[in-house]
Formats: C-alpha cells, structure tokens, sequence
C-alpha cells in the first residue's frame, strides 16, 4: 500500500534519525582509508618543523588491505543448475556494465562491512544500481535472517542551480518516494508529480551485501576498522623514525676553547658553517673539535616492519603484498603463505556470492521473469585467481581428463586467466570443428565407394577381367 505524503514525510524523518548511528563510524573509515589519520600527540608550543614531520608521518597501508582481496572477487557467469549457459538475468547483469560495477560493491563490503544494490523496473530492462552505505540505510524487521528489508533511505545533499539541497528517497515494498529539503534536513517535502513511483514488486527492491556473518545483530563488521589501532602505530612508528633521521641521524660537531662571534646586534652566532667541502680551523691552541655519535635507525625499521607483520597476520593478507619483499618461494611454499587469504576470499565469495543471486533473481523479477525470480538453485560463477602457473594448471587438468575422464570442455572455464566469454567462443568453434569433422567422413565414405565397386544401382558395374 502506498504511504501518503505525510506518512512519507514522516518516515523520511525517522529514517535519517536512525542514520545518525552509524554515520560517525562510517565517517572514520572513509577517512582513514583516504589518508586522514589521527595525528600524533603534539606538545603544546610546537614548532612548524614538528608538525610538518606529522604531515609525512602517515603511511596509509589500509587500502591495500582492502585492493589484495577485492582483486580476488570477481564474478563470471550465473547459471542455472545442470546448464552450462547463463540465465537470462545475466543479459540484465551485463546491460547495467556490472562487470566492472561489481568491483565498487566489493569494495565498499570490505572497507565498510556492507553495501547495497537497488533493483528496479527499467526500459528495456531493469536498472541495477550498487550504493555505498554512507549513502543508504536497510531497516529489517529481523537484520540477522530476513531477506528483504521494510524500509531503506538514501540521504545526499546535492548542488543545483539555485542552491544546495537535501535529496532523500524512501522505498518500501509497494514504491519509491523523493523527498528534498533544505541541506540541514528540514521542511522535506515530496519532489513533483514523480515523487512517488510505484515498483509493483511486492518486496523492497533493495539487496544487501556483508563482509561478515553476524548472529547477533551487533552489526557488520569491515576489514578496515579492526586494523586502525594498528595504522596508529604504524604511523607513531614513522614520526618517531623522521624525527631521528631530521634531528639525531646526522652527525652533530662541536667545539669548545673558542669563544663565539657575534653579530652587529651583540647577539652570538655560530662560528662555523657545516658543508661537505668545509674546514674547520681555529687560532687558538686549546680549542678541540669533535662531534656526537649519530642515532642508529634499524631500531626504528625493524619496529615498523614488526608492525607491518601484525597487520599481516591480523588482515590474514601476506607479508609479501605489504612489505614488498617476496624470495625465490616455490608453488609449494607460495601457496602455503596464501593459504590464510585464499580462506578469506573464500568466505568472501561464499557472502557475496548469495547476494549477487539474490540481485540477479530481483533483477528476473523486475524483467517480468517469474521463473528467474523462483529460482533459487541458480549460482554465480566466480573466476579462478588463485596464484597457479598456466603450465602446472594446464598440466592438472590434462590429468583429469585422461585419467579420470572428465569432459574436456568442463574444465575450460578453470584454466587462468580464461573469461566466460573465452568459453562460449571455445565451444562454438568446438561444435563447429565437430560439424566439419563429420561433414568430412561422410565426403570421405562417398569418395571411397565411388572409387571401389561402384554404386549399387549401376547395371555394368566395374569392369571384369576374363581369362583367355
């Protein structure tokens, strides 16, 4: 049932209460993954120098975290049990550009914790449209086993012509409603004649994408905010380091029995300026030179390297994506330090996996599709990336075509590097291989009964020798 115009408003308010919650925690991710760190401490009356060193203190190591298992995920195909063909909510998935529209929605999963896709009606077909959870906030009756949220808002101030203003869209499971208003949220009110559109899907077409399991509605939970104590660290590490390469790393001199110059004022000034081609000479006999010992910084390196190990094991990423070193490791051990990744983009995978369907099947749905939107046993195909040679790969999958006799045209879409559409194209040059193969024989089977005993029909037939 469609709300009224006071009841939308009224939502619309409450809605973007609930909001208020989680935006401050969403806030401090967003920054921390775009460089804004907390800084270090800084002691009242410091100087320009101190906190120019804070400024290039920050080495940001949170995005990678995100980037190593996101280029893990990346989905290739949705095919209906026991066909090799995708269904035809696939066409829907390509027209909307979702195979590179999936990468935003993975990544906002593993920085934030969730995400979402709205799905609606559209001409030609429907409109699939992934949005950030800054942007948008589910409402369910029951957050750990509902499928489909009661209400959902997205909130953006946007700028137009005559000003700045607030835009927010209410959608429940009859319509969506526009509402706009001024930037601070007051005097919302519906946007025109088009404010409400009514989706007719009988569910709120909104799909949500988690990071994590989570049973007990505490919340979802990203790969980034466990790891902010440890970017703190790492950057306390490397304020700590610049301090000591700008103050203690260099070589201090000093000289006593000399007694200073001063300048017009009377103000004292220092005797020598320190340069590479310079030479310190004095008159008096009693005066001596020296320098201090300078600070030694591989205390400071292998600090941070250690807290980079944290890190590592902590996100389960390995230690050679983050620090860059990486020896001659054969198959054996490189696959061994992927191991603890390789669990996480499978769970990953198994999360998001469900979620693609649950959009795909939403997307059949809006199509008009009622068999699409009924069936459940339909499955996203997720391309191999796992970090194999071509050549023992290949070499594997020879095997189990001789040995265990399976198919080789199964086995195709597992080779590395090998999209879906490589596949079909494989298959349709297979097929017509087949069929010029066949033609072939036939040709050939003609040809040798034309050149041996002649057709049957034929009255003299070959020619027979008679003896004398």
């Amino acid at each position: 049932m469609v709300m009224s115009a006071e009841d939308a408003v009224s939502t619309a308010k409450r809605l973007l209460e609930v909001r208020k919650a989680e935006q401050s925690r969403l806030r401090r991710i967003s920054n921390y993954m775009c460089g804004k760190h907390a800084s270090v401490y800084v002691p009242r009356g410091a100087r320009a120098e101190y906190r120019w060193l804070i400024e290039r203190a920050r080495v940001n190591i949170l995005p990678l975290v995100v980037t190593v298992v996101a280029q893990n995920m990346y989905v290739d195909g949705y095919r209906p049990a026991g066909r090799d063909e995708n269904a035809a909510p696939w066409a829907t998935w390509q027209a909307n550009r979702m195979d590179a529209r999936q990468h935003a929605i993975h990544r906002a999963v593993l920085t934030y914790g969730a995400a979402y896709a709205v799905v609606l009606p559209g001409t030609p077909l429907p409109v699939i449209r992934p949005v950030s959870p800054r942007r948008l906030t589910a409402l369910y009756a029951d957050p750990v086993n509902d499928e489909w949220p009661i209400l959902t808002v997205e909130d953006e101030v946007q700028n137009t012509v005559s000003g700045r203003r607030r835009v927010v869209t209410v959608m429940d499971d009859s319509a969506r409603y526009r509402l706009t208003g001024k930037p601070d949220g007051s005097q919302l009110v519906l946007d025109g004649e088009g404010a409400v559109q009514e989706h007719g899907l009988g569910v709120c077409p909104v799909v949500r994408y988690i990071n994590s399991p989570d049973l007990d509605g505490d919340g979802v939970l990203g790969e980034v905010e466990p790891l902010i104590p440890i970017q703190d660290q790492l950057n306390m590490t490397t304020f700590n380091l610049l301090m000591a390469q700008q103050y203690a790393a260099f070589r201090q001199r000093w000289v006593t029995g000399m007694a200073p110059p001063h300048d017009a004022d009377g103000n004292p000034m220092e005797p020598f300026k320190s340069r590479v081609d310079g030479l310190f000479v004095a008159e008096d006999a009693d005066t001596k030179f020296g320098e201090f010992g300078a600070t030694d910084l591989k205390g400071y390196l292998d600090s941070r390297e250690s807290t980079i190990r944290n890190l590592s094991t902590i996100s389960q990423v390995p230690p050679y994506h983050l620090l860059g070193q990486i020896a001659n490791l054969s198959a054996e051990a490189l696959a061994a330090a992927r191991d603890g990744l390789d669990g996480k983009v499978d769970e990953r995978k198994s999360l998001g996996g469900e979620s693609h369907e649950q959009t795909l099947r939403l997307a059949g749905l809006a199509a008009g599709d009622r068999a699409a939107w009924e069936d459940t046993s339909a499955q996203v195909v997720w391309r191999d990336t796992s970090a194999r040679s071509l050549a023992q790969t290949v070499d594997a999958l020879g095997k189990l075509v001789t040995m265990l006799g399976v198919p080789p045209q199964e086995l195709w879409e597992r080779v590395p590097g090998v999209t879906q559409t490589d596949v079909e194209r494989w298959k349709k040059a297979a097929e017509q291989g087949d069929a010029m193969h066949r033609l072939n024989d036939i040709i050939d089977k003609q040809m040798g009964t034309s050149s041996g005993a002649g057709p049957p029909d034929d009255p003299e037939g070959p020619p027979v020798a008679v003896a004398a």
